[in-house]
Formats: structure tokens, sequence, C-alpha cells
């Protein structure tokens, strides 16, 4: 894709967020129509709502490619090309009144048989930020050029930590909170997968760990956080959709699979 083209795209991911982002404002302090939920998740009326609305836009400007989102996919199945999207991540938050929440839209080009992004766009709509990067170009919130933190030291850190909603997340994180939770400065969970990412991409956290989440969860997030200059590891999880993650700054990922390995010892996981 040649840069114009890649300007236009943004620019669409960029509308069809801010669409979106103003249909969840609307609804900050309206009772939620719950469609489907579990003890640690829930869907929302709200989310299929966001999803056609980010459709229709990104659709009508590019017909011939893909989307894969959290509800459903859409457009041309084999394009070459595809969104990815997830209309509401946080929505236990946004659920419940929180105001953490926010629209994440990536773009992937296919590469052999896996997809590469080009651009990201995350956009909360309660702070009135908007995280965006493309090929070749910088990571930007609100249009100022950010960069992840460079802490070298786990003490003075600030790390995300999250919990997804199956008991294997649970199972593999815990032992990881319990061993950090002395050995850096505070560790926050905040329930938005792609916020936390362009919260390191931005230096405000240092780290973000967490395992059972979705490509549409993080794909724009990431992208942004390697346009930052931070390290986005990630590694699918054998058997599933899911994959692991520990995105940091760059320069703390050794110490904290180290604590993660030993913490997990004994446990039967010993993945980082």
């Amino acid at each position: 894709m040649k840069s114009p083209q890649l300007g236009r795209a943004l620019a669409c991911a960029v509308r069809a967020a801010r669409q979106a982002g103003s249909l969840m404002r609307r609804h900050q302090t309206s009772v939620k129509k719950i469609r489907q939920q579990s003890q640690h998740d829930i869907k929302l009326e709200l989310d299929v709502q966001c999803q056609k609305l980010i459709e229709r836009t990104l659709l009508s400007a590019f017909p011939h490619w893909s989307i894969l989102g959290e509800e459903g996919v859409a457009g041309a199945a084999d394009a070459d090309w595809r969104w990815v999207v997830d209309p509401i991540d946080g929505t236990v938050n946004f659920t419940y009144g929180v105001p953490h929440a926010c629209v994440s839209i990536a773009l992937q080009q296919r590469a052999g048989p896996d997809f590469s992004t080009v651009l990201g766009v995350v956009y909360d709509p309660f702070c009135e930020e908007l995280w965006t990067a493309a090929r070749g170009g910088p990571a930007l919130l609100n249009g100022r050029r950010i960069y992840a933190s460079r802490n070298k030291d786990l003490d003075r850190a600030l790390v995300a930590i999250g919990f997804a909603k199956d008991p294997a997340s649970l199972r593999e994180n815990l032992p990881v909170f319990n061993a950090l939770v002395g050995k850096v400065r505070k560790i926050r969970m905040m329930g938005a997968a792609a916020l936390s990412l362009c919260y390191v991409a931005a230096g405000r956290f240092d780290a973000y760990i967490e395992s059972g989440f979705y490509l549409w969860d993080i794909a724009a997030a990431g992208f942004i956080l390697e346009r930052a200059g931070g390290e986005f590891w990630r590694q699918p999880i054998p058997g599933s959709q899911g994959w692991r993650m520990l995105a940091n700054n760059g320069l703390l990922r050794r110490k904290l699979e180290r604590i993660a390995r030993a913490a997990r010892k004994g446990t039967g996981l010993r993945r980082a």
C-alpha cells in the first residue's frame, strides 16, 4: 500500500473510531442491555451497534477488504487486507459506568499465511485521547509523538496486569501478580487491554502482562506500542484462539520473565 492510500485508510479508521466512541459516550450513563454474560465477561447490544457502525464506515470506503471483529466477520473473506476491530474494549468497565473503555481498529496486510499490521487506531471517548500509528511513522497521541519509557529498574516500574475471562488466565497470572507486587513500584489492573498497551506506549506504564485475550484486543495498540519504541512480545496459546503477552518498554522483559518463570514453577505453567 502506497503512502496516500495508507493515509486515507488511517483517516477512515479514525472517523469510524470517533463515530463509535460518540455512541459510547451518549450511552455512558444509560442502562445497558446485556446480550450475553458470564461470571467474568459481559456482551452488550451496544457492542453490536458499535461494530455495525464501524463496518459501514470502513466498507463504504474500502468495499473489497474484510473485517475481523469481536462481533463477527464481514466483507470479502479472501481479501489481502483486513480490518481488526474491537468495538468496545473494556465492556465490563463500560457496563458498570467506569469511564475506562475504548474503540480499537487495526489494518492488516496478508503476508504469506498470516497478516501483518500496518496501522492502528485506539480511541478513548471519555478522556478524548486518540492514539494512532501507521507503517513507517511515529506513534501519536492526539497528534503529538509519544515514546515508551526508558526505565530499567523494576523497583521503579508501574506494571499493568490483566486477567482474561477464562480460568486458565487466572491460574497463569495470579502467581505472577503475587510475585511482582513486592518487586515493582505498583501494579495496576485497568480492564481494557488496548488502553493498557497504549499507556505503555506513552510511558505511563512500563509493562503490561496478560494472557487469554484475542487478536482484536491487541492488534492496534500493540502496533502503536512498537512504533513508540516499546516491545510487543506475544505468543499464541496452543489449542485456542487466545494469546499471551508481555508488553514492555523494551528494557524490562528479561527481568519480568525471570520473575514469571519462578512464580509459575510448580504450578505446571512455565511460560514467560
